[in-house]
């Protein structure tokens, strides 16, 4: 036997070149040489052992007598023949090392775990199942245990597995390459537990040591490895999920609860870790948070990503793990656990995921072959130079089933109730973030339109309606764009719900404003119906809002502390009388000062302040209102859902609407109900403010934001009131109000109407539309018609003479203040 890279003649019937390769750790089919082979005379198996002294080959049949196996090339090819036995045969190798001896099973014992139609459809990107071929996955194979591996990389030179079974040692477990560029080997005796990553050689001849992009599990941060992890955890929310693929989720009330776990809550750390505050783990989250949700009136929590990411300053949004939940928390089980226990308390469960971009971490996606595989090569196309990372191929048809079969994974694993895919504006723009012409690519047709986005967010959205039935996607979307929740097959994009940001940054405007100057603004608070039948939406009140010196909620209101806590309770009452779902972002139900941070905990010590109690309970009746009024959901994207009062009493800077239901205020619904919205946006009592109501009857005051409880003053109207046959606002009876000062009415009427009366109302109502519309046509549209209320009059007829808006205002706010103090 000669050694220095020589081959001998014991290598039967295999080119030498091959015996070369092998021992270079270069063959794209390793297998095809090492393992167990049907040679002249008998059966050959061959392994590759680099540095062993020595190799023997123990059949697992105890009549086959075990052989010790030649060394054929001096880099560590040894081969052994066993004549008459035909076929593969199962059999362990022990190998020594000096003075250390290990006993494995041989890898490449094993034949393939892919089929050829797998590997068709990975490379058409039309594999449904994909995450549950590439990625490494337990499983036995001929009676043995193992783990197999696949992974992508079709420019790769070479691919290996390495781990803390094999030493990291890229020499003992190459792996073969399958048609479309996929690579693969079953690893015996390697479970769940094991620490691995793949060792690829680019085709520069670099070697690069890469995660696994189909991973179910990591190491926590700043280790980076993935991890095999085997599902062991069974739900326990059948109930739930039979009743979410039954309903109609747009039908349903939907506030969100939006929270970043680590910066929720935190519990004492260990001694040896100084005591400092750690995170809840996910175990111990589902302990507490879904009987918090539950108590606040939530139907629904939004986590932040919890997807792995290795930069916690990033809140998640860098993943680079898509199919792992971060280890931060504990075990995938750990999380299925808490989402379960969130679905026994009615709590449906919704993730952020970020499909826009990735970062540029060298260990992860980015170059992962040693090229541009999951991201452009052309920076203009590939990279988010404003964040520093790449932004994926959507046009690679493997790039889009792998962010598919993504989302989908969480769906079906995870059991969670939808997504909100992040950052959509900029997938949808070639030019988002560009400095100008030149540092963009135009598509085929010369547009900005990124069409290969498009076509995956429209399948995107349509593999989760069909396979996943009641779950809902929202579109984190902030520009003009249209159709966002068009259908399809009309041209739209396909998402559920849209984020009003329009809504959110003019509504956040209309309230920082003082008082003294909100009749200037008006319109913030009433333009955003004008488009709110345009997509259906969902109002966000975010993280994205109370960072980056924007300030927290509270901290955003005008005045003193008690005018800031008057005006948190009104914008919460006026968002959740508004159409379109809610969300609200963590810490705001605590009357938050501070700005968030994900380096701490909320500031839990305010629920021992009265006014900060009274923000939260606020909050409480709001949901229970909410949810228990179906005026105040079913209708959210359709116009018959709501009607104007009043929205143009700038002058008094009031603003009064109606909430309808389905067939409320019709003769075929012996329902009718309805919620009557009035807002008085400036601290001044406003005494006898009539509005006209759609129904003759006695109202209840089921919220009052100015309520004792809450933290206000205590006008009121108490608690219930009677309409009168006085035509107003194109109604046949209105109320006479008190409205509270910084405060905000929900009215309802005390009971559901019958089938005459409904008929008997519209009839009437219908006359005194008609009459209104006739006395605008005869006196022209300057003049105010006899029966409108005192807020229509125009500002210079009902002016103090000699004073300005300003100084008539101050007037107001002084003679307010003295009144609530002498009714407090």
């Amino acid at each position: 036997m000669q050694r220095g890279g020589r081959y001998t003649r014991a290598a039967i019937m295999v080119d030498h070149r091959e015996i070369e390769r092998i021992a270079a750790v270069e063959h794209v089919d390793p297998h095809r040489i090492l393992g167990a082979h049907e040679e002249e005379g008998g059966t050959t198996v061959r392994c590759f052992r680099p540095e062993a002294t020595e190799v023997v080959v123990v059949p697992d049949d105890p009549a086959v007598p075990a052989r010790a196996m030649r060394r054929v090339h001096g880099a560590g090819v040894f081969e052994a023949h066993f004549g008459g036995e035909r076929g593969r045969f199962g059999y362990r190798l022990e190998v020594r090392y000096g003075d250390r001896s290990f006993s494995l099973r041989d890898p490449y014992a094993f034949g393939p775990v892919l089929g050829d139609v797998d590997l068709h459809l990975i490379a058409e990107g039309t594999h449904e199942e994909v995450h549950a071929c590439l990625g490494a996955h337990p499983r036995i194979v001929e009676g043995v245990a193992g783990t197999a591996f696949a992974v992508w990389a079709p420019a790769a030179r070479r691919v290996s597995v390495v781990g803390d079974f094999n030493g990291w040692d890229g020499r003992l477990h190459a792996m073969r390459r399958r048609g479309h560029g996929v690579w693969e080997i079953f690893l015996p005796e390697v479970g769940a537990g094991a620490i691995y990553k793949y060792e690829i050689k680019a085709p520069s001849g670099v070697h690069l040591l890469k995660i696994d992009p189909y991973g179910r599990a990591m190491e926590l941060r700043p280790k980076n490895a993935s991890r095999v992890v085997e599902r062991g955890y069974e739900f326990e929310d059948r109930a739930w999920m039979e009743a979410r693929a039954a309903g109609k989720a747009l039908k349903k009330p939907m506030s969100i609860y939006e929270m970043h776990l680590a910066s929720w809550r935190r519990v004492p750390g260990k001694a040896e870790d100084g005591d400092r505050k750690r995170w809840m783990s996910y175990r111990e989250l589902a302990e507490v948070l879904p009987d918090y949700l539950a108590e606040l009136g939530f139907t629904h929590v939004e986590l932040m990503p919890v997807m792995e990411h290795p930069f916690d300053g990033s809140w998640g949004y860098q993943v680079v793990g898509y199919f792992a939940p971060t280890s931060r928390f504990g075990s995938p089980d750990d999380l299925r656990y808490l989402i379960d226990r969130l679905h026994q308390r009615g709590i449906g469960v919704i993730l952020d995921w970020p499909p826009a971009h990735f970062p540029k971490d060298a260990w992860a996606l980015g170059r992962f072959d040693g090229t541009a595989l999951y991201e452009h090569l052309d920076p203009r196309q590939g990279e988010h130079r404003e964040w520093n990372t790449f932004v994926f191929n959507y046009g690679r048809n493997e790039v889009r089933n792998f962010l598919v079969a993504s989302a989908l994974y969480w769906l079906e694993e995870f059991h969670i109730d939808g997504i909100r895919v992040d950052a959509v504006a900029s997938m949808l723009y070639l030019d988002y973030g560009s400095k100008g012409p030149g540092d963009w690519v135009p598509n085929q047709h010369g547009g900005r339109e990124n069409l290969e986005a498009i076509a995956f967010l429209r399948e995107l959205n349509d593999r989760v309606h069909t396979q996943f039935p009641g779950a809902v996607v929202c579109a984190e979307e902030s520009t003009s764009w249209p159709a966002i929740t068009g259908a399809t097959y009309l041209g739209g994009l396909g998402f559920d719900l849209k984020w009003n940001m329009g809504w959110m940054h003019d509504t956040l405007n209309y309230f920082k404003q003082d008082p003294v100057y909100r009749s200037f603004h008006h319109g913030l608070l009433t333009f955003g119906i004008m488009y709110a039948w345009s997509e259906r939406f969902l109002l966000p009140l975010s993280h994205d809002e109370v960072v980056h010196l924007k300030k927290s909620l509270l901290s955003k209101m005008p005045g003193d502390h008690w005018h800031m806590l008057a005006n948190l309770r009104m914008l919460y009452a006026y968002m959740w009388a508004h159409p379109g779902k809610k969300l609200l972002f963590m810490g705001a139900e605590l009357g938050q000062l501070s700005e968030w941070s994900e380096k701490t905990e909320l500031d839990w010590g305010l629920l021992a302040l009265p006014g900060h109690a009274g923000i939260s309970q606020l909050l409480k009746d709001l949901n229970r209102v909410y949810v228990n009024q179906s005026a105040l959901y079913e209708l959210d994207d359709q116009a018959q859902g709501f009607r104007w009062i009043d929205a143009n009493d700038s002058h008094q800077s009031v603003a009064s609407f109606v909430r309808y239901g389905e067939g409320a205020g019709r003769q075929e619904s012996p329902r009718g109900m309805f919620v009557v919205f009035v807002g008085n946006f400036t601290p001044v009592v406003r005494g006898g403010y009539r509005i006209g109501v759609p129904r003759r009857c006695a109202y209840l005051e089921v919220i009052n934001t100015d309520a004792s409880v809450y933290g206000g003053s205590g006008v009121g109207n108490l608690g219930r009131i009677e309409a009168e046959a006085v035509p107003s606002h194109g109604f046949a009876q209105s109320l006479v109000l008190t409205l509270p000062p910084l405060g905000v009415l929900w009215l309802v009427p005390e009971r559901d109407a019958n089938e005459e009366e409904i008929a008997a109302m519209e009839a009437a109502d219908a006359a005194v539309a008609a009459e209104e519309a006739a006395a605008r046509q005869r006196s022209g549209p300057d003049v105010v018609p006899e029966d409108g209320p005192a807020d229509d009059v125009p500002e210079e007829a009902s002016s103090r003479e000699g004073e300005s808006v300003a100084e008539r205002m101050a007037g107001e706010v002084t003679e307010a203040s003295e009144a609530r103090s002498s009714e407090v």
